[in-house]
């Protein structure tokens, strides 16, 4: 289904999977032990090495053309922003800006998330503020496990702490997001919608534009 040129997401599923507490209780409850690729190693590494350990930290999980994480680090410049994708065609499409023009306190990443989460989790760093910015929904029920939230590494999301933001324009997708997160810790967790004035990605402004929903939740992790 689509309104104007942007795709809604359709499915048969039309509230929480009946099996997503499962599995979120049973990835909490089972260590998620995948070897770490040496990409990934080095990616984190270098991440690592161009933060100056002192700024609040900021993480653009997904951040697909980078447009989100320039618009972060523009944001708050007393911060530093990774932006972090697995595609490099997709990091090398930052049009407009050139490097020169590029803020700063920002680094765009190539590294798979599976690995970046669980290495920041390892090395005990904190977020200040944790974006997850229109995720693949993978819409189809028998794709559930490939949902954030009903992933083996979802419980290491919020153990990463500061201002946890999702945000997508199909609502199940942030019904289960706050589920799971709801079960991880131990506490209902509400979402909203909203109208983005000022979009962070393409996506989110091609589906303002075209009329559609968009679904947020924000939970403050400091402190839990």
């Amino acid at each position: 289904m689509s309104y104007a040129n942007s795709k809604i997401p359709v499915s048969a599923q039309q509230g929480v999977h009946e099996k997503l507490v499962e599995r979120v209780e049973r990835h909490r409850d089972s260590p998620f032990r995948k070897p770490y690729t040496e990409y990934n190693l080095q990616a984190f590494e270098g991440a690592m090495a161009a933060w100056d350990r002192a700024s609040p930290l900021i993480l653009d999980a997904g951040c697909g053309v980078g447009h989100s994480t320039i618009a972060l680090a523009r944001a708050f410049p007393d911060h530093f922003v990774w932006g972090v994708d697995q595609s490099e065609d997709r990091l090398n499409r930052r049009k407009p800006y050139p490097d020169a023009l590029l803020p700063k306190n920002m680094l765009l990443v190539r590294a798979d998330l599976v690995d970046f989460w669980r290495l920041l989790a390892d090395a005990g760093v904190s977020l200040a503020r944790h974006y997850i910015l229109y995720p693949n929904p993978w819409p189809k029920i028998g794709h559930v496990g490939r949902r954030w939230p009903a992933h083996p590494v979802f419980p290491f999301i919020p153990r990463l702490g500061g201002v946890l933001e999702c945000r997508t324009n199909w609502q199940v997708y942030i019904e289960e997001f706050c589920a799971a997160l709801g079960v991880l810790l131990d506490q209902p967790v509400s979402w909203e919608t909203f109208d983005a004035p000022s979009p962070l990605t393409p996506f989110e402004r091609k589906y303002r534009d075209s009329g559609q929903p968009l679904y947020r939740a924000s939970v403050d992790l400091r402190g839990m």
